[in-house]
């Protein structure tokens, strides 16, 4: 097995700097400017993010999800309701996100509760997803022990053929969730691990920014 000294891997942030004359005083709008920014870096899935749920009992998980929607009401992605992701939220909403794009050196950290988002709006993106993903949400009972590969492509061939037209439903346990941000940082890498850190915090009067140490 090779042998990776972990305490010396590390590099120096220098690409830019994170100021508070710099930035908006709403933070959609500025996490709007900063995911522009890294579709023109060509950051590879820039919409991908770290989910992280709780049970009732406080027991935390985390996986990567992938951002479908963002405007002032919140962050939206899409699940099976039935997943661990799904039960942990309805039994517990709330949630964090954590966008990382190490290209320009910057990451977002978002907290909030958590709701479902309308049936409509989740209509509307099911129907605009490929074919295949829409059969596979009615094949896969996420997160569900499966006791082999062959038994979900069975199930798959099964829905395949019971939506022969290529008329296939949103299933009833399927849709999305949205992150209403009470809380969404901003993070840039900078020199000497000297990162600049801007927290905004919603309030009665709206949007506060404050600087954290790095």
């Amino acid at each position: 097995m090779t042998s990776f000294d972990l305490a010396a891997l590390r590099r120096d942030y220098a690409l830019s700097s994170l100021l508070e004359t710099d930035v908006d005083p709403d933070p959609i709008r500025q996490f709007e400017r900063w995911f522009a920014d890294a579709v023109a870096a060509q950051v590879l899935e820039p919409n991908a993010m770290t989910l992280a749920t709780a049970s009732r009992d406080g027991v935390p998980s985390a996986r990567i999800v992938l951002l479908k929607g963002v405007d002032a009401q919140g962050f939206v992605f899409f699940t099976d309701y039935r997943s661990r992701k799904g039960a942990e939220l309805s039994e517990n909403p709330l949630a964090a996100l954590t966008f990382l794009w190490k290209e320009i050196e910057r990451q977002v950290r978002v907290a909030g509760a958590v709701s479902r988002v309308s049936a409509g709006e989740s209509e509307s993106y099911y129907r605009s997803r490929p074919l295949g993903s829409r059969l596979g949400a009615w094949a896969s009972h996420q997160s569900a022990v499966l006791p082999s590969r062959s038994d979900l492509e069975r199930r798959l061939e099964e829905m395949t053929q019971r939506f022969a037209d290529g008329d296939v439903p949103l299933p009833p346990h399927w849709g999305g969730f949205r992150v209403i941000p009470d809380e969404i940082e901003f993070w840039q890498g900078r020199t000497d691990r000297l990162h600049d850190r801007l927290r905004y915090r919603r309030g009665e009067s709206g949007w506060g920014i404050d600087r954290l140490s790095p």
